[in-house]
């Protein structure tokens, strides 16, 4: 059934891109108002050289946000597994992080620091830093006790339980929260740019969408928003890959039971 979750979510964007066209040039809406799919794409295609560059921006500073917290993350929660009363001192100050609301405390974050990238990349890292932990933290006290106690009764020592099963058992766990972390990182550098309203060439996405706004180019914002989304959605792929390439052979998750 492969064919089919490509097909049947293929054709339902189709007809409604067939649909947003057909609106538009039915109604004679304007494009500064509401740009058709068609217009959109021609307006990719011709400022593509700006746009390009800013969607560069974009990925630099998510792909390091999405790196640093995947590893504190997974650092992290090793530590927890280790001392449960590390866990239950720090573990709540990470909730406080995630609960709080990324825009209200960016504009500290840039003030603070000097260096805008960094700024970016500290805001990113916020949002984006809970999933991995909390998610890897789960998987580590998952952990079958009784495969603990044979362990233990075979005297391995506590990297042995550590390497040879306790992270094995929560890479799925640490998958999954890898996967939403990397949209939320993205999420994360688009709200900070956005804050931060950087201009010149090293501007990101969030940037040409509110210069397009500033200047009713309608059909560049929605071109920028097609390139936020399709990297968004691009992204989720390629963790969900990676997810499938490290578990098919062994996770019951991942495992092709047509066969």
């Amino acid at each position: 059934m492969t064919w089919m979750r490509l097909l049947a979510p293929g054709l339902l964007g189709l007809l409604f891109l067939a649909g947003w066209e057909t609106l538009v040039e039915i109604r004679g809406i304007p494009p500064y108002v509401l740009p058709g799919p068609v217009e959109i794409a021609r307006t990719l295609v011709r400022d593509w050289s700006s746009l390009s560059v800013s969607l560069l921006v974009t990925l630099q500073i998510t792909a390091a946000a999405l790196a640093v917290a995947a590893g504190l993350g997974l650092l992290l929660a090793v530590v927890f597994a280790q001392s449960r009363m590390i866990e239950l001192s720090l573990f709540p100050y990470a909730v406080i992080l995630q609960v709080t609301p990324i825009v209200a405390i960016a504009p500290l974050i840039i003030i603070w620091v000097d260096d805008v990238w960094a700024s970016l990349l500290i805001c990113a890292w916020i949002v984006a830093f809970f999933p991995v932990l909390s998610n890897t933290t789960l998987g580590l006290n998952a952990t079958d006790r009784n495969l603990e106690d044979l362990f233990r009764l075979y005297r391995a020592s506590r990297w042995q339980l550590l390497w040879r099963l306790r992270l094995p058992t929560a890479l799925p766990y640490f998958l999954a929260g890898l996967r939403i972390s990397g949209g939320l990182a993205l999420i994360g550098a688009i709200v900070a740019e956005f804050v931060a309203g950087t201009g010149g060439n090293a501007s990101g996405l969030a940037f040409r969408i509110l210069e397009a706004g500033y200047q009713l180019q309608i059909p560049r914002m929605f071109a920028a928003l097609v390139l936020v989304s399709g990297t968004g959605i691009a992204i989720f792929l390629a963790l969900t890959l990676l997810s499938h390439l490290l578990l098919r052979r062994w996770h019951e998750s991942a495992v092709d039971r047509r066969r």
